[in-house]
């Protein structure tokens, strides 16, 4: 897949899916999948909700400074420079009126930035693991995430970050494949610099006055057992968007995981991507 300079950076992309229809990349039904600090892509694709590919043609990318996307870093990390990398990209791709599903933290926040500055390109939106602004909970947790891997190295970010991600449940029955190299947020060791910027520009992440501007279809997925980014940075995001749709899935933790979780989040994410 293709590496395009984007806003001052080398950008890597993929595209998996049904191929177009003819005469328009748009009669395939369009959608972009942007997560937290990490990548769909390399592989990843195989994470992505079931039946998503089947259905749409999906754009997945590498953030800034990973995988296999340059970073610039004289340039101030925020959200609105990772947005601004997507609207560049989906205009060399010449794609419009995209299905957004921003999931497990930035990704979420990426979108509420497109559907601000560019509502053409924006179909509908999904934010999962998301927040408008960092109260002084989240932004602890998220220095704290940071810190441990500055100075305790990446596999104990890995392992505290998992801890606090999946539900003990899940985790006492996978911790040998959660943990080590091939593990959850890999995308991240040795990749410290890289880290430090995606977290400067989740602390940043300010929205909350400009949320009316979002006319877009939304649904905001609650998760009811979700330790860092629960209802109570979600739900201002669906009493803030005007007509937004707001789905408590009690039982997920940050992160969703297992057979019946995914089939559960896929079914609803799909219906309301049919209905936009």
């Amino acid at each position: 897949m293709p590496i395009v300079p984007i806003n001052g950076h080398d950008m890597y992309y993929e595209v998996h899916g049904p191929a177009a229809g003819p005469g328009s990349g748009q009669a395939a039904g369009l959608a972009l999948c942007i997560g937290g600090w990490g990548t769909y892509c390399h592989g990843g694709e195989r994470h992505l909700a079931r039946g998503l590919t089947d259905r749409y043609r999906v754009l997945i990318i590498d953030y800034r400074g990973i995988g296999q996307s340059s970073d610039d870093p004289d340039r101030e990390p925020t959200m609105a420079l990772h947005a601004a990398d997507v609207i560049g990209l989906l205009d060399h791709l010449g794609w419009s009126r995209v299905h957004f599903v921003g999931l497990v933290g930035m990704g979420a926040c990426i979108a509420q930035e497109v559907a601000i500055a560019r509502p053409d390109l924006v179909r509908s939106m999904v934010n999962m693991g998301a927040w408008a602004s960092v109260d002084p909970f989240l932004h602890g947790q998220l220095e704290m995430f940071r810190d441990i891997h500055r100075d305790s190295g990446f596999f104990a970010f890995q392992k505290h970050v998992c801890l606090m991600s999946f539900l003990p449940e899940y985790y006492n029955a996978n911790r040998d494949r959660l943990l080590g190299p091939q593990g959850p947020w890999s995308e991240l060791n040795g990749r410290y610099p890289a880290h430090e910027r995606l977290v400067a520009a989740c602390l940043a992440h300010e929205v909350t006055g400009r949320l009316p501007l979002i006319r877009v279809p939304t649904l905001i997925i609650h998760s009811g057992q979700d330790q860092v980014t629960g209802p109570r940075t979600t739900l201002p995001l669906e009493r803030g968007i005007p007509g937004a749709e707001g789905v408590l899935m009690g039982d997920v933790a940050h992160v969703v995981a297992g057979r019946e979780q995914k089939a559960a989040f896929a079914q609803l994410l799909l219906g309301f991507l049919e209905r936009h």
